[in-house]
């Protein structure tokens, strides 16, 4: 992914043949914009190409001064043919007596080579990082961020140039100093343009600095790990983890908050927000720091994208750093193939995380579902992949295998897709749920034989005893409730005897109550019997219960006397059966709360 000097250096003097400058090539014109406007020096240089050779050249040098090399991300090439753009092959190669310096070697296509006595077209394009230095180093939050830029007033090139000129776009028209070297233009537009230069020799090299106003984010990702987890049930799941600083110029005294509101131009250096661009497809989509999630950063889905506004919990301002994660999930069916047990995986290395963006180191890890083998794996562009691992998650018995890869120095023209080809038994796709059900089987089989296994060394005699007595006071309680229940059918019946004066209806309510009431006191005498084998001091408790109860049901039997005997028969007053009626009622609840504290005692 991305041009990792050492490992490609290595490759280059692997190599077995000797690279070397033909002197029988020229540039016939050359047309440089360098783009200052941003954080990146973004370049594109449109050659013409001659070539005097009696033979037909395959390849020509492009080359860069020693103090651009360390700065280099990305370089690409390509020509223009009617309209049809067709892209070239470059790779860095060392020249022999120039090691100080950096070249790549241009591949011209088999069939449209530079001829001999002909010309040919050729655009470059390439990106620096960390090329812009602020200056001054520290300002205030009122203060404009001004950036200097050092290069070189001519084209670079291993090759003669007839004609070439270099034109740096600033983007502002805030230019406090230039290099002046004649002939160069200052345009309106804040654009200064070195040249047209005639006849230059191989490796001319005039610097010049440029000193102007650039208030544009100086984002950095210091720090990018990259998760994909792969799931054969339909899911791919991404997170990113990110440490993002503010490269610019740091920010000098305190910061305040209320001058930063209030005034526009406060803080005009600062990121307040940025946009990171995701998949179209992309799903429950989640934004947090270390404190939790940020809810005041937006969503919008567009057309081929997925548009997140994210907005810090505070601005960065130069040397401020902050730390968060992004997740999302996207479905499998976009981005997996297969035939039989052979998939195939293309998907991006990395999402667009911000306009202009650096990062400067990349770790990613892709986690393939558990059973994959004979992983092959091809990118766009040369990265270091690391030894694979495994990665245990739920359920893993072998391990999920993961492949770990390693970049520095990425930018927007990095991002593309990568193909991950392995295998994969589809009869594994039933481990997981032969797990959970052999799992579930042994939790089920395991506590029915501990539950019917006694694993005592003698027989627990007052255990057994307990578990008696336990049985008996639950059935001696279950039937207090049912006579609990038939003493309110009494005072139900006697409320009615009180309003209707019907003795016969009475009677046939009385007669059923009595026939209840002896049954139940009968099961009951009988468990007290069991009881006081069992044990004497419950049974003298259930004995106090008993004559407690006893003396309610003489008062129940004062109540229908009064009623039949006094009240129908009109033998007493209204004023005197009601204080007797209120008597006894009082004397029924008082015994009645008495027999419930026994019961508890009991129970």
């Amino acid at each position: 992914m991305i041009l990792l000097h050492l490992f490609l250096v290595a490759i280059t003097i692997s190599s077995s043949f000797t690279i070397e400058v033909n002197p029988k090539i020229f540039i016939n014109n050359a047309e440089c914009l360098v783009d200052l406007s941003t954080q990146l020096v973004k370049g594109e240089c449109r050659l013409s190409l001659e070539n005097n050779d009696d033979k037909p050249v395959n390849s020509v040098l492009y080359a860069f001064e020693p103090s651009i090399k360390s700065h280099i991300s990305f370089i690409s090439a390509h020509q223009v043919f009617e309209s049809n753009r067709l892209s070239l092959n470059v790779k860095p190669v060392i020249l022999s007596g120039h090691e100080d310096k950096q070249f790549y070697q241009i591949d011209f296509n088999t069939s449209r080579p530079l001829r001999s006595k002909g010309r040919a077209p050729l655009v470059v394009e390439y990106v620096l990082i960390n090329a812009l230095y602020p200056h001054p180093e520290e300002i205030t939050q009122k203060d404009r961020q001004l950036m200097m830029f050092y290069g070189n007033a001519y084209l670079y090139s291993p090759y003669k140039s007839l004609k070439s000129s270099v034109k740096f776009q600033t983007g502002t028209r805030r230019i406090e100093d230039y290099t002046n070297i004649s002939p160069v233009s200052f345009l309106s537009s804040g654009d200064v343009v070195y040249g047209p230069f005639g006849s230059l020799e191989p490796f001319s090299y005039s610097q010049i600095s440029l000193h102007y106003d650039n208030n544009t984010p100086f984002l950095k990702a210091t720090k990018l790990i990259r998760t994909i987890e792969l799931s054969h049930w339909g899911n791919v799941a991404v997170t990113d983890v990110i440490d993002l600083v503010h490269h610019g110029a740091k920010l000098k005294g305190s910061f305040s908050r209320y001058d930063y509101q209030r005034e526009t131009n406060s803080g005009i250096s600062s990121v307040k927000s940025f946009k990171m661009y995701l998949p179209a497809s992309a799903t429950s989509v989640y934004y947090r720091d270390v404190i939790g999630n940020i809810s005041t950063s937006n969503q919008r889905t567009l057309l081929d994208s997925v548009e997140l506004d994210i907005r810090p919990r505070f601005p960065l301002f130069g040397g401020w750093k902050t730390h968060y994660t992004i997740g999302y999930n996207v479905p499998a069916y976009e981005y997996l193939y297969n035939s039989g047990d052979d998939y195939f995986l293309k998907m991006r290395l990395i999402d667009h995380l911000y306009d202009n963006m650096i990062i400067e180191d990349v770790t990613v890890r892709i986690i393939l579902p558990e059973g994959s083998v004979d992983l092959d794996l091809k990118t766009a562009h040369p990265i270091i992949r690391l030894p694979d691992g495994l990665h245990y998650t739920y359920l893993d018995t072998i391990g999920r295998p993961i492949i770990k890869l390693q970049m520095s120095n990425v930018v927007e023209s990095h991002i593309s897709d990568f193909e991950l080809k392995y295998k994969f038994p589809k009869a594994f796709m039933f481990h997981e749920p032969l797990i959970v059900i052999v799992a579930i089987y042994i939790l089920f089989l395991t506590v029915i034989i501990w539950v019917r296994l006694d694993f005592s060394i003698a027989k627990d005699g007052h255990s057994e005893t307990r578990q008696r007595i336990s049985g008996i006071t639950s059935a001696i309680m279950h039937h207090f409730e049912r006579r609990a229940s038939i003493y309110s059918s009494w005072d139900d019946a006697l409320n009615k005897l009180k309003h209707s004066k019907d003795v016969g209806t009475y009677n046939t309510a009385s007669k059923q109550i009595q026939t209840d009431y002896k049954n139940e006191s009968t099961s009951i005498n009988e468990l007290a019997t069991k009881l006081k084998t069992e044990s004497t001091e419950l049974s003298d408790k259930l004995n106090e219960v008993q004559k407690a109860e006893k003396n309610l049901k003489e008062l129940f039997g004062q109540t229908q006397s009064l009623y039949t005997d006094k009240l129908i028969t009109g033998k007493v007053g209204r004023n005197q059966f009601v204080e007797l009626d209120s008597g006894l009622k009082r004397k029924k609840d008082e015994c009645q709360e008495k027999i419930n504290q026994l019961l508890k005692a009991l129970n």
